[in-house]
């Protein structure tokens, strides 16, 4: 029996009558090209036992994170959202603070950009964003990195250069399960090894094969992930409605389940709630 109280650490919602989602390229998007609401998710997350869930961005425009602000002022699941703001702009302190200072903005909890989408891999070294990277410490916000394996080299580097700021890797810093786990795994160790750098098992399904991946495909990267954080700093993510392409939300609860399921209670209830909670003080 699933006990209630977990947390989904990272999920979206959007709207496409209120904007198109450039990244849906490509006929294989074709089945989450269309709307998805927090209604659609309540009930799959019952299911699962989630009572709490973290939204996260996904287009790097100002207006989405107002909206996705209000739609966790308007019901009892979403604890809490990771939004966006634009890191190398000036105005980097004022828009954070405007974000805080809205009614609903107690639901702020992080900060993110698809770093996994700028040509530079060392973009997360500039100054400018660096800059902004502090702001949003001093916020009192989370910084979750979207990369791939070549931006992480520059995520160890700004990730120990800025130890006041809680960052959170998504979806294990996408490996291509299947294919050989360096130099992710080495890369993603130097991630670990500096305490304020969290992890969330999210995303993985996308990864791999999407018609006929097997839980034993993500076990080995997986037991990396467990290996070089602990579970005391890994969270459990769905990627909804994203991860429909390759698996339902049942079968991504399922799976996480599966993956965990040699730890102890305590190290389950930390995978699957406690270090979310912590991490995003939800």
């Amino acid at each position: 029996m699933t006990v209630a109280g977990r947390v989904d650490a990272h999920h979206h919602l959007w709207d496409l009558s209120v904007r198109e989602q450039a990244w849906m390229v490509g006929p294989e998007l074709d089945p989450i090209r269309r709307n998805f609401s927090v209604d659609e998710l309540a009930p799959l997350a019952a299911a699962a036992g989630v009572s709490a869930t973290v939204v996260v961005q996904t287009v790097g425009v100002p207006a989405e994170t107002p909206e996705l602000l209000s739609i966790a002022d308007g019901n009892e699941l979403i604890a809490g959202v990771v939004g966006w703001v634009d890191l190398t702009s000036a105005r980097v302190v004022g828009a954070l603070a405007e974000l805080r200072e809205r009614a609903d903005g107690s639901w702020l909890k992080g900060i993110r950009h698809q770093v996994h989408d700028e040509a530079d891999p060392r973009w997360l070294c500039r100054d400018d964003v660096r800059a902004g990277l502090k702001a949003v410490a001093e916020a009192g916000l989370v910084y979750d990195l979207l990369t791939k394996t070549p931006h992480l080299p520059a995520a160890v580097e700004t990730a120990a250069a800025l130890p006041e700021l809680t960052f959170v890797v998504d979806h294990i810093s996408k490996p291509v399960i299947g294919a050989d786990p360096e130099p992710w795994a080495t890369e993603l160790r130097s991630l670990a090894a500096l305490p304020n750098v969290f992890c969330k098992l999210s995303g993985m399904v996308t990864e791999a094969s999407w018609t006929d991946w097997k839980v034993s495909d993500l076990k080995p990267y997986v037991d990396i992930v467990l290996d070089a954080f602990g579970p005391s700093r890994v969270m459990f993510g769905s990627d909804w409605p994203v991860c429909l392409l390759a698996a339902s939300y049942a079968e991504v609860v399922e799976t996480a389940e599966s993956l965990t399921a040699d730890l102890t209670t305590a190290e389950q209830n930390a995978i699957f709630a406690d270090t979310a909670r912590r991490t995003y003080k939800l």
